[in-house]
């Protein structure tokens, strides 16, 4: 494996992790307000419904690519996505959600409901749409041509959510620094697409 196939497999892995880990977070403190009983299901629910959501969007992921001017709005989400993970790791937020998810998963708050499982599922439904559809474009614009890295990636993006997504957000808890170096790598991504998108963009604007 030459260097450049290195850099673009290891952005893909960072990625994956920090963007599946941050779909969790978000999960796991939507599910934190529901009643004791309906926690897990909602957790369970999320995670599901992120695998799946981002095995459709996979399926199209090389032609989502090649819609003029959508390689560039991928690049505005994913901006607001490194902006959101900024303020989510400088505040510490996946502690947070770690023990909201462990009080999930043991019922440790015994409390009323601060929200209705129709809230929670909703907040946790648009949270993955947006963070599956910024992973695939993520994982598209780094392989690019290169089928095998793609199908890579996206089955790792897959697999993170489907199986591992809390051991990730306790893996980010612990190593901080693994936060920080998946922001840094989305950021250039998001860059990318914002420089490579942006003449399809202008075209569609009427800028060009």
């Amino acid at each position: 494996m030459d260097i450049g196939h290195f850099w673009n497999f290891a952005q893909i892995v960072l990625a994956d992790i920090v963007l599946s880990g941050d779909n969790a977070l978000i999960i796991g403190m939507a599910a934190a307000g529901l009643a004791p009983e309906l926690r897990r299901k909602a957790i369970i629910f999320g995670m599901a419904a992120a695998a799946i959501l981002r095995i459709i969007f996979a399926v199209f992921a090389t032609y989502l690519l090649e819609i003029q001017g959508l390689l560039f709005l991928g690049g505005l989400l994913l901006i607001w996505v490194c902006w959101r993970l900024f303020g989510e790791i400088r505040d510490q937020i996946a502690e947070r959600a770690a023990e909201a998810q462990d009080e999930a998963e043991e019922g440790g708050y015994g409390g009323p409901p601060r929200r209705s499982i129709g809230q929670a599922l909703l907040s946790i439904t648009v949270a993955d749409v947006s963070m599956s559809i910024d992973n695939v474009l993520a994982v598209a614009a780094i392989a690019r041509e290169n089928t095998l890295l793609l199908v890579f990636g996206l089955a790792l993006a897959i697999a993170l959510m489907g199986f591992a997504a809390s051991i990730i957000v306790k893996l980010l808890t612990r190593f901080p620094a693994i936060s920080w170096a998946g922001l840094a790598v989305l950021c250039y991504v998001a860059g990318r697409m914002l420089y490579e998108g942006w003449p399809d963009a202008a075209a569609v604007l009427g800028l060009a």
